[in-house]
């Protein structure tokens, strides 16, 4: 335990332009779906030079999976019910064929990458969420995080060696679980922040946060608390980017760099900031 960074220190780091830069990027479950648009990303993201982080999630391959097998799902507010049946289908999607389906992928593009869930080499430690007596939710094997183990992380980033995450994480007591992907991009790049100059970048299908959901080209290009708490307020943003928004300001106060949302295809773009949604500070 000695050897994790505590994710809930936020000092903000200090001289981050004496850093070395690292990318902590997460990639959403509808481009793991779409075969030629994740070949796509990954070709690029083999291409972005130094030290890289992948988060991904699940797509739509688990649930398929369950139905075949006749393990009943349950989704609340678009967060899965993971019981033990549906845990065990998670953990053989994500840190199974999913995640090493991206790692020879990388492979292939001359990206040198290993795979590993956060129970491997204990990089993540999460503890079972607590069921929200309130609402009558228990979502079951879901984990949040308590701690990411920066030591172990650190000399895999030395050697070039691009990491590649699924969302499993373990409670340090032999429990495996299922845990939000973005949060889990967070987490990382936020314990990474003391050592490296980190951009947290969410890349999905759509080109930012937009204005209207419906119409792409309504990105917006800064985006502040106070702008989003006044997006909230009218009702214009909503569903699944209000936790991705919540993680991006976490992050900022938390001592990450910079961090952009945006397109996966455009992931070379992002990353030099030139396309998506930059969130900031004020």
């Amino acid at each position: 335990m000695t050897d994790h960074q505590q994710i809930n220190v936020t000092s903000p780091a200090k001289n981050t332009a004496a850093k070395e830069a690292l990318f902590v990027i997460k990639i959403g479950g509808n481009i793991i779906d779409d075969s030629n648009k994740l070949e796509s990303f990954l070709k690029d993201f083999s291409a972005i030079q130094g030290k890289k982080i992948l988060v991904h999630g699940g797509g739509k391959l688990a649930t398929q999976l369950a139905r075949d097998l006749n393990v009943e799902q349950e989704m609340v507010d678009g967060r899965r019910i993971t019981d033990a049946a549906t845990l065990k289908i998670v953990t053989m999607v994500y840190a199974g064929y999913i995640n090493k389906n991206i790692v020879a992928k990388l492979q292939s593009n001359g990206s040198n990458a290993m795979g590993f869930t956060g129970a491997d080499a204990n990089l993540i430690l999460a503890h079972k969420r607590l069921a929200e007596a309130s609402k009558g939710i228990d979502y079951g094997f879901v984990g949040d995080i308590d701690a990411v183990n920066t030591a172990a992380i650190e000399p895999m980033l030395a050697q070039h060696i691009a990491i590649v995450l699924a969302p499993i994480t373990h409670n340090g007591a032999g429990q495996l679980l299922n845990t939000n992907a973005d949060t889990i991009a967070q987490s990382i790049a936020t314990a990474m922040s003391g050592q490296y100059n980190v951009w947290l970048l969410y890349c999905f299908e759509k080109s930012g946060v937009l204005l209207d959901a419906s119409d792409d080209t309504t990105v917006i290009p800064t985006i502040n608390q106070t702008y989003y708490q006044s997006l909230k307020e009218k009702q214009l943003i909503f569903a699944g980017m209000i936790p991705k928004l919540d993680n991006a300001f976490e992050a900022l106060n938390s001592g990450v760099e910079k961090v952009i949302i945006g397109k996966a295809e455009s992931i070379l773009d992002l990353v030099e900031g030139k396309a998506g949604t930059t969130i900031q500070k004020s």
